[in-house]
């Protein structure tokens, strides 16, 4: 069994072009990484600590190693590449990422760790998300919700962000995985509460809709079209100047239900400044919007570089 787990453990960290410290012999020929090719430096990076462990050794020189290596060094670094992340079924998440951790004005281009653990979360907990409308604020380039879309069976998933650039590279890989975005999304997300109940449980395709959505400009319209049954977000406490908008548009959804029970939601968040996290928490009870903290889960499914500090909230507006 050491194989195998060896070799699945390490394409866990090579895909989504993670900090490597041990690797057997497999090479950046694996098939996603010739279609969709990781970032040239890490390819560079990767060969060349591979080309040293082989030279020590003392094995026969590998002319493909060499032969791969040249042809990586004499390609042009990408303002973008794209990473691969394995789900526990086999399927993958494929994404088109910014190399850059800040580029064209935001930090939305790239996945966070925060997305990573809330996935994971909700990947062992399908039964919250399996035949429900899902809304995620904050979805960036749209990680989280594409690995719930291919494994949590949702009616409905809706992504959310309001950066122009982030929504264009969030729909493109949207459409990557294999889903199809609803027609102008955003102007009919109302069309979801009609014609709809009747969808089956074992629909395998959820209808995936991308919507622009300002957390402070907010029209009782949208809230009305939207009607989720579930709201997630991850990494979208870091700034102090976002939260009043961010709490204020929670508060909005516990208003505007009309006759529906109000949604679960599930903040994930990267305790980076402790005083803003503490700031949201303070902002929640001075809103009356009750809050406790999910169990961190054990299964680490997405390996990270570093153990970072996540904490997920349960909220109740």
């Amino acid at each position: 069994m050491a194989g195998p787990e060896l070799g699945l453990r390490f394409q866990r960290c090579f895909l989504p072009a993670r900090q490597l410290r041990s690797f057997p012999w497999l090479t950046i020929l694996h098939p996603l990484c010739v279609k969709y090719p990781l970032s040239a430096r890490y390819r560079r990076c990767f060969l060349t600590e591979l080309i040293k462990k082989h030279e020590s050794a003392t094995a026969e020189p590998l002319d493909e190693l060499y032969d791969a290596l040249a042809a990586i060094l004499n390609e042009e670094e990408s303002t973008h590449c794209y990473k691969h992340y394995l789900l526990p079924a086999g399927e993958c998440v494929t994404l088109s990422e910014s190399v850059a951790v800040i580029s064209e004005g935001t930090t939305g281009l790239i996945t966070w760790e925060a997305a990573l653990h809330l996935a994971e979360w909700a990947l062992q907990n399908p039964s919250g998300f399996r035949n429900r409308t899902v809304l995620e604020l904050g979805s960036g380039i749209g990680f989280t919700g594409i690995a719930i879309c291919k494994t949590c069976n949702p009616k409905t998933y809706i992504f959310s962000d309001y950066h122009h650039r982030v929504l264009q590279q969030l729909k493109e890989n949207i459409c990557l995985n294999g889903f199809v975005l609803e027609p102008e999304a955003a102007q009919q997300i109302h069309l979801e509460s009609e014609g709809q109940k009747a969808e089956g449980a074992n629909h395998q395709n959820p209808k995936v809709i991308v919507a622009e959505l300002e957390w402070g400009s907010v029209t009782e319209k949208q809230l009305l079209a939207l009607q989720p049954d579930v709201i997630i977000a991850a990494d979208v406490v870091y700034d102090p100047e976002i939260i009043g908008a961010l709490v204020g548009l929670l508060q909005q959804f516990s208003t505007s239900r009309a006759d529906r029970k109000p949604p679960e939601v599930y903040i994930a968040s990267t305790v980076r400044n402790p005083d803003t996290y503490h700031l949201f928490q303070a902002q929640l009870d001075k809103a009356g919007i009750g809050w406790q903290i999910i169990p961190a889960h054990s299964n680490r499914v997405f390996l990270c570089d570093v153990q970072p500090n996540v904490t997920i909230l349960q909220l109740f507006i």
